[in-house]
């Protein structure tokens, strides 16, 4: 399931791409499906072992993959190595969001792109607003600021980068399923509402029907629950 748009960000053989805030890796992995050389980098080692087995195991790709734990405020990169950068649902986790901005800008070459996701403001104040421990301060590395896109975009362009464009209208069928959760407690994983969404939503990515599809195609505009901004330094 992917919330970035592969072609806006110009996704080609050999370039150097890093995915900042990789979890279980489906940007990295589409990224090393094109041919493209990638890091993919998260605080959480569980999630980078993960995706390095993942990514090992691959036997159609046609680049290649890694996948290390990090920091995203202090990026062990020189300055200018990667020719694109991915940073998918992490800027909302971040404190310093500008420091971690100007980071993904130290290490992106001049001329390379990025794409930032952060959750849609809409869907994402009706999360904060059923359910406290959904985001922080009560607990632990949740999110921490409701991006609005011209604020996104003025950080982007404060960090000295050319904003290209954005869209919003992506997985529109996944915001029901966290307000549910919200809405029954946000671990209550075990929910048999939770179980049965969960399910649905697990089924159409796996096998999508063409009636869902169009279904998700036209709540999007409303409901899309991720918001994406491509930028150019």
């Amino acid at each position: 399931m992917l919330t970035v748009d592969f072609g806006r960000l110009a996704v080609s053989p050999g370039l150097r791409l890093l995915d900042l805030g990789c979890g279980g890796g489906r940007h990295a992995f589409e990224a090393v499906r094109r041919g493209a050389s990638v890091v993919a980098l998260d605080r959480i080692a569980g999630d980078c072992k993960d995706t390095a087995a993942a990514m090992a195991e691959m036997a159609d790709v046609t680049g290649r993959g890694w996948a290390a734990n990090g920091d995203g405020l202090a990026l062990p990169f020189a300055d200018a190595t990667f020719d694109r950068v991915i940073a998918a649902e992490v800027l909302e986790h971040v404190e310093d969001d500008r420091a971690a901005i100007a980071e993904l800008v130290r290490v992106l070459r001049p001329g390379g792109r990025l794409a930032a996701t952060v959750p849609r403001w809409f869907p994402e104040r009706v999360c904060w607003a059923l359910a406290d421990d959904y985001h922080a301060p009560a607990v632990e590395g949740g999110h921490v600021r409701i991006y609005r896109r011209r604020q996104l975009e003025a950080r982007l362009r404060g960090a000295g980068l050319r904003v290209l464009g954005h869209h919003h209208y992506a997985h529109a069928l996944h915001s029901p399923y966290w307000w549910l959760k919200c809405a029954v407690g946000v671990n209550d994983d075990g929910h048999p509402w939770v179980q049965r969404y969960h399910g649905f939503l697990v089924r159409d990515i796996f096998s999508p029907r063409p009636s869902v599809r169009r279904l998700e195609r036209a709540l999007n505009p409303v409901a899309g629950k991720s918001l994406v901004v491509y930028a150019c330094r």
